[in-house]
């Protein structure tokens, strides 16, 4: 059909691919640019005259050319056309976004297809590059894994603390203790409170007791490893779960939030804030029947160092 297309057709063809919405390059073996429609010229600001003959990589200079040149030479060995989605790789030519819903991008956001143009001799010796412009899709679907990563996140945390809710880290904690049944893993977990919150409460008002809890997480958040599972328990109670760390391990860890926080000058309305905090810790190196019993022993080490005169540190069977 192509081979008696007459001169009309042609005409109609070349007009179809000037209009066509989507970027068409068609591009010789050398990566020289023969045909360059419309959209190429209304994105680029090169007009079809100033592309012609031009070498792809020196039009686009962003183009990583040794990835793009095996991308090519694929389509041209095999036949086949070859594609590239914009989750895999945003763009292929770096085009300003003009779109104002979703102006949030500054670039579009590109899937390209590479297809193989076969000559009358059954060579392939060009080969066109597609451009769809996918800016509002990208855009909708990044914003909506946003959101959802927005939920997720409040869905596991401590309004007031910013810390994990205690739904969420007591799972982890069943996660580890899973994983210390099934290789013999250790981890540790530390529970401690505030000493004489309600005296904090009743002579600073709940406000400043709000304050302190939040500043306690805040040093919480900058002690623990990446690792490390920081939560509120309620109330002034918290816990981090130590994965990896045995009772010796919890043990430092614990003394030292313990220091920390007892050199901390809290201010409230021009008033200093003094407090400490009563630690237990319990560890994996004992047998449980399951992740509660941890968090029952961490406990019982936790009254023993309030039995014992707060502000200190008690490690379970030790």
């Amino acid at each position: 059909m192509v081979a008696n297309m007459d001169l009309n057709e042609f005409h109609w063809l070349l007009a179809i691919v000037q209009s066509i919405d989507v970027g068409v390059v068609v591009l010789d073996r050398e990566y020289r640019v023969e045909v360059w429609n419309s959209f190429m010229e209304n994105h680029s600001g090169r007009t079809a005259r100033d592309a012609s003959e031009r070498s792809f990589f020196e039009l686009f200079p962003e183009v990583e050319e040794s990835w793009f040149r095996r991308k090519v030479e694929s389509v041209a060995t095999l036949g086949t056309p070859a594609f590239t989605i914009w989750e895999q790789r945003p763009y292929l030519v770096r085009f300003k976004n003009y779109q104002p819903i979703t102006g949030l991008e500054d670039f579009m956001y590109q899937n390209t297809t590479i297809l193989p143009l076969q000559a009358t001799n059954s060579k392939i010796e060009h080969l066109c590059l597609i451009i769809y412009d996918v800016t509002s899709v990208a855009v909708n679907k990044r914003q909506l894994q946003s959101m959802s990563d927005q939920f997720k996140h409040l869905s596991r945390t401590d309004r007031l603390t910013g810390l994990n809710n205690r739904g969420y880290w007591e799972e982890e904690l069943k996660r580890e203790y899973a994983r210390h049944r099934r290789y013999g893993s250790s981890a540790s977990l530390v529970i401690f409170d505030i000493d004489h919150f309600k005296k904090v409460n009743d002579t600073y008002g709940h406000q400043a007791g709000d304050t302190v809890i939040q500043s306690l997480a805040k040093i919480v958040s900058e002690q623990i490893r990446d690792t490390d599972i920081a939560g509120r328990y309620g109330g002034e109670e918290f816990v981090v779960l130590l994965p990896d760390v045995d009772a010796a391990g919890g043990r430092v860890f614990a003394e030292r939030l313990r220091g920390v926080v007892e050199r901390l000058q809290i201010s409230h309305e021009g008033l200093v804030i003094p407090f400490t905090v009563s630690l237990g810790v319990a560890d994996l190196s004992e047998p449980c029947h399951d992740h509660q019993q941890l968090i029952e022993r961490a406990d019982q080490a936790l009254y023993g160092s309030k039995r014992n005169g707060r502000n200190q540190v008690t490690v379970y069977g030790a």
